[in-house]
């Protein structure tokens, strides 16, 4: 994801590194992580509801996440809509974050994550966390970007 950034940084403003090509970074890999969790919606919602709070109360937001994030992923690529793109990256960031918080660091619990989709083997920890934490950090970066201009 990285390198598809400093290309397409590169390519829109010459520079491949930039404060583009990181906007882009968080960008592609909120679609790239999206299309992981798509592939198998029914899978990656099952997975999800292991450690989900919202997902645990209210189960289609296990179907709804992944399109949510890809959503958001779109919207921030082509820094368009930012009204809708911001609060859903910052919502789910922020519930993801938190879930995956207390599943780990309170709760201790050794389970696998479904941040890659349904059939990984990744352990739930420090991936996930930094996924949440990353859109969390574009949504904020995105609402007062227009002050720094």
């Amino acid at each position: 994801m990285a390198l598809m950034a400093f290309a397409a940084a590169w390519l829109a403003n010459g520079q491949p590194i930039s404060i583009l090509s990181a906007e882009w970074f968080v960008s592609f890999s909120m679609c790239g992580l999206a299309y992981l969790k798509l592939r198998d919606v029914e899978s990656f919602s099952t997975m999800f509801l292991n450690y989900d709070l919202l997902a645990r109360r209210w189960v289609p937001y296990g179907y709804i996440y992944p399109f949510a994030e890809g959503l958001a992923g779109v919207l921030m690529t082509a820094q368009i809509l930012s009204w809708l793109s911001i609060p859903v990256a910052l919502f789910i960031g922020s519930i993801g974050a938190a879930s995956v918080f207390k599943a780990v660091y309170i709760d201790k619990r050794d389970i696998k994550c479904a941040c890659v989709g349904g059939d990984s083997n990744v352990p739930l920890g420090f991936v996930s966390l930094t996924e949440n934490l990353f859109m969390i950090g574009m949504a904020i970066w995105m609402l007062f970007k227009p002050y720094f201009a």
